[in-house]
C-alpha cells in the first residue's frame, strides 16, 4: 500500500513551507532588491527579477536545508537573470543596414558637439563593454555601478573575494586601454 497525502498533511506541509519562507527568505528581500537593481539598472526589471526569484524560492523551500539562505537566494537570483538575458535577443544584431539608417534618421537631432562626443564616447565605451567577458562585466556592474562591496559581490556571484578583486582589476584595465586607444582619456602628466 502506498502513502496518499491527506488534507491534514498537505496543510501541515504548506504551513511549514510558509513558515520557512517567512523566516529564511523574507529577511533577505532588501538584499535581493539591491542586487537586482545593480543587475538590471531598471526598477521595473529589478522588481520582476525579485518576484521571479521569490516565486522560485517558495517552490523550492522543501528542498532548502536552511543553511546560508542569502547565498541560496542570490544563486537563484543570478540564475533567473542569466535565463532572462538569454531569452532576450538583441534586435540590432540582426538588423540590416537599411534598418540601422532608418533608426538613425528617426533619432532626435542634437548639437554638433553632442553628436561628436556621443558618437565617439558611446561607441568606444559600448565596444569596450561588449569586449568584456561576462564574468568581468558582472563584477564591474555590481561593484562600480551597483556600489556593492567586494564581499557582497563575492557572495552574489558565489566566488572568492580575491576573484572579485582580480576580475574587477582586469575589467577596469581593459576599459582603460580601450578608452586610451580611442584618445578619450587624459594622459598622465610626466614627471620630467
Amino acid at each position: 500500500m502506498f502513502f496518499q497525502p491527506t488534507e491534514d498533511t498537505e496543510c501541515e506541509s504548506s504551513k511549514a513551507q510558509d513558515s520557512a519562507f517567512a523566516s529564511y527568505v523574507l529577511p533577505e528581500v532588501g538584499v535581493l532588491r539591491r542586487v537586482a537593481m545593480t543587475l538590471t539598472a531598471q526598477p521595473a526589471d529589478a522588481e520582476d527579477l525579485v518576484q521571479e526569484t521569490l516565486l522560485r524560492a517558495y517552490k523550492a523551500m522543501e528542498r532548502f536545508d536552511g543553511r546560508y539562505p542569502r547565498a541560496w537566494l542570490l544563486a537563484i537570483l543570478r540564475n533567473v537573470e542569466i535565463n532572462r538575458r538569454r531569452r532576450r535577443t538583441p534586435r540590432l544584431v540582426y538588423a540590416t543596414n537599411a534598418d540601422l539608417e532608418r533608426l538613425a534618421a528617426a533619432s532626435v537631432v542634437d548639437s554638433p558637439e553632442e553628436l561628436i562626443v556621443r558618437e565617439g564616447f558611446d561607441e568606444v565605451v559600448g565596444a569596450a563593454l561588449a569586449a568584456l567577458t561576462d564574468d568581468h562585466w558582472q563584477v564591474m556592474r555590481l561593484v562600480d555601478i551597483g556600489g556593492l562591496s567586494y564581499a557582497e559581490t563575492a557572495e552574489a556571484l558565489e566566488v572568492p573575494r580575491g576573484t572579485v578583486m582580480s576580475r574587477l582589476h582586469r575589467a577596469r584595465e581593459r576599459m582603460r586601454v580601450q578608452l586610451k586607444v580611442a584618445g578619450l582619456t587624459r594622459r598622465r602628466p610626466s614627471l620630467m
